[in-house]
Parts: structure tokens; sequence; C-alpha cells
């Protein structure tokens, strides 16, 4: 992968998986850390990363289209990052306009997932890196963003068809990473902290929407 530019969430004193390779050689030699625990820190150490395939997909079903390296950075979610929650953007135009602006490397933003008004969903980024989506680096770090197709002005564009995709997206990402289902974990860009984000407006039917997350959530995979 080419080099990009400095990530446009801030940057770190220290690096994303710094961790002294030393003082995890003794703590796995003293037998401290239980295995799970001492996998989770192979990840963290520098050079170390998750094997990917390319246009491979974290959701059944969807369609990868990738977005500019610029609006993103790679990670391990989320073995150097947890991932405890789901934000939910409304992208204020079309589903090609978003996708646009996603792939161009000037906009500074993007977001895991698109779901579009006749509920079919495009990944862009996956789940394991960290999407410039929130406009919070400690919350795009810890999220999986999802951005529906639509105007938040425009109750006609959030379809039943998006819903029920959406809803199905987010109860497979909180079943991946264990995530509580309710509004502390499944929140709106609105709620982000600092941001000067409307989404996903006073349209957004939170409480149908999450009646949905639950369902599927108890689903079959």
């Amino acid at each position: 992968m080419g080099q990009r530019k400095a990530p446009k969430d801030g940057d770190r004193k220290v690096g994303r998986r710094a961790l002294l390779i030393g003082g995890t050689v003794a703590a796995a030699g003293s037998a401290v850390l239980a295995r799970d625990e001492l996998a989770r820190l192979w990840w963290r150490v520098p050079g170390v990363e998750k094997p990917r395939k390319e246009g491979e997909v974290d959701h059944a079903g969807a369609r990868w289209v990738a977005a500019s390296e610029a609006n993103w950075r790679m990670a391990d979610r989320p073995d150097d990052y947890g991932i405890d929650m789901v934000i939910i953007h409304v992208t204020q135009g079309s589903f090609d306009s978003a996708v646009k602006v996603f792939q161009d490397p000037e906009h500074g933003a993007a977001a895991h997932y698109i779901v579009r008004k006749d509920g079919h969903v495009t990944q862009m980024i996956r789940e394991l890196d960290v999407a410039y989506h929130a406009g919070n680096r400690g919350y795009n770090e810890r999220s999986v963003g999802i951005e529906h197709e639509g105007f938040v002005d425009r109750p006609q564009d959030l379809t039943d068809e998006m819903y029920a995709a959406s809803a199905r997206l987010t109860a497979r990402i909180c079943a991946r990473y264990d995530i509580p289902v309710d509004r502390e974990h499944i929140i709106g860009h609105v709620e982000v902290p600092g941001t000067d984000h409307t989404d996903p407006g006073e349209h957004w039917d939170w409480d149908r929407y999450m009646k949905l997350v639950r369902k599927a959530r108890t689903a079959p995979a």
C-alpha cells in the first residue's frame, strides 16, 4: 500500500500499535498474561498486521467499493482499538454522490458503509480500519459508521428497505463485537461530542430502528 498523508483525525505522540516488544516478551515469559491477552497484544507490535484480501467485505451481501486511502487509516481493530459503538449518518445527497466524495482524497471523510434507499449495502472501508466519519478521533477509533442515502428533511428518503437492511447490518456488527443493542452504543452523528452535524435528523425513527435491530440481533445469522 502506498504512502498516505498524515491522518486527518489527529496525530498521536505514540504510534497506534506502539508497544515495547521487550515488555511483551517479559510478560509472556512470566506467564502474567492469559493466552487471549497475548494474542491481543501481538497485533499491537509495530509491523504486524492482520491478513487482508482485496475486495473482502465484513457484511454478507455487501458490495465492495474502496474509499480513498486519505479518508481512513489502517488499524487492526478490535485488537488495537476496541469497537463498542455504531454511528448512524444520513448522506445529505444521493448514493452516487456519497460514493464519489468518499473516493475523493480531498474530502477528508468517509464511513465504513452506505445503505441505499432500496436496501443495498456498499462497504467502502474495512471494519478493521478507522474511518474518518464522526469528526471526533476517539469516536472514530471505537465505532463503525453507517451512512444512509437521503436528506434529513425528507422523511420519504428513509424507506422500509433502508431501515430493514441497516438494522440487519447494525445487528451483525453488534454481534461481532459484543456491542449492547441500546441507544448508548448505537447513536446518531448529532450525538458525537464536538460535532456540528445534525444527522440522522428528526425524521429518523429511533424506536422503530432499535426494534428492528433487536429483532435482527436475535434472528439466526
